[in-house]
């Protein structure tokens, strides 16, 4: 095919010419930062503030009404020195967190682990499971209580009636207070089941089939295929059960509400923070607690962030190098 002549090709490209260079994109920064900004915003006033306005007030003596009077490290000099209730909601919240955290492991791993038997009905089995957790605390925690009143609760007359003639008086005894929490923390753990059924129906049933050729019986697939696979999910369930068992609150408060809880046996860290903010409107100390609870919060998740890698297994190695 031959070109009419008089009509151009273009300019001609010269051998082992590269190709002609694009003009770069300008990044609109400027509509990037108007679509971010209602975060931003938000974060810078909601988060960022507050905390550097709570570390300031940390070393003031403040009551909402008159100005913040700095008193330097006075705050937290009665937090360690001249404070009991102090170390009796520290003693608490270490004690329920030492207790609970493992058994809402074990209890959502055998939950779990049931919850993958039933080969009809699993919807339905996982549902009632799951509903508990969807109970708003201050009516699960009020329930409680009268479900184990020792006079006409509902607990303490079955155990009655199987032969335990004094069967304990639960949230108004001491020594059976924290355990009551502990059993209204159980019955409510299926937001904790569902990530743990989800890790175990995550594990290739290959596996199962290998180790069973192999020899091993239910425990030893359980102990050496379920468990190191399910490490990931424990280490998770771990870290948030740290962070939210210290700033447990609710169903303490309610209880020991319902009850007059006159031992302060289940008056913990984060009640002492409340009752210094907004029962004494002591701000100021209520701070230095607040900070002094974030220290020992942090000071907890990276002890077991720094162990994750002699016990968590990640399929592909682990994920904090």
């Amino acid at each position: 095919m031959t070109v009419p002549s008089g009509i151009a090709l273009g300019p001609s490209r010269k051998r082992g010419a590269g190709a002609p260079k694009q003009a770069k994109l300008k990044t609109p920064w400027l509509f990037i930062f108007f679509c971010m900004s209602p975060w931003l915003f938000g974060f810078l006033g909601f988060t960022v503030y507050p905390m550097g306005a709570s570390f300031y007030q940390s070393f003031t003596k403040f009551n909402l009404i008159e100005s913040p009077e700095w008193i330097g490290l006075d705050n937290y000099k009665r937090m360690f020195f001249e404070d009991p209730d102090f170390w009796q909601a520290l003693q608490n919240t270490v004690w329920i967190s030492a207790v609970s955290i493992p058994l809402r492991i074990g209890f959502a791993i055998f939950s779990a682990w049931l919850l993958t038997k039933p080969r009809h009905g699993r919807s339905i089995y996982r549902t009632i499971y799951f509903i508990p957790s969807m109970v708003p605390t201050v009516a699960g925690a009020m329930v409680f209580t009268i479900i184990f009143n020792p006079a006409f609760g509902t607990i303490n007359m079955l155990l009655e009636k199987i032969g335990i003639q004094e069967p304990p008086y639960w949230f108004q005894d001491p020594a059976w207070s924290k355990w009551g929490l502990i059993i209204l923390g159980l019955w409510g753990i299926g937001d904790t089941m569902i990530i743990f059924l989800a890790g175990l129906l995550d594990i290739p049933r290959s596996l199962y089939e290998a180790a069973s050729l192999e020899g091993a019986n239910g425990w030893q697939q359980f102990r050496y295929v379920t468990l190191p696979l399910m490490t990931p999910v424990i280490f998770f369930s771990a870290v948030t059960g740290v962070i939210g068992s210290f700033q447990y609150f609710t169903q303490a408060y309610v209880a020991a509400g319902q009850v007059n809880d006159y031992s302060h046996s289940m008056y913990f860290y984060a009640s002492h923070v409340y009752y210094a903010a907004f029962r004494a409107y002591e701000m100021g100390y209520a701070s230095a607690l607040a900070w002094v609870l974030l220290a020992i919060t942090l000071f907890c998740t990276l002890i077991i962030l720094r162990t994750q890698k002699r016990w968590v297994h990640y399929p592909n190695g682990s994920l904090f190098k």
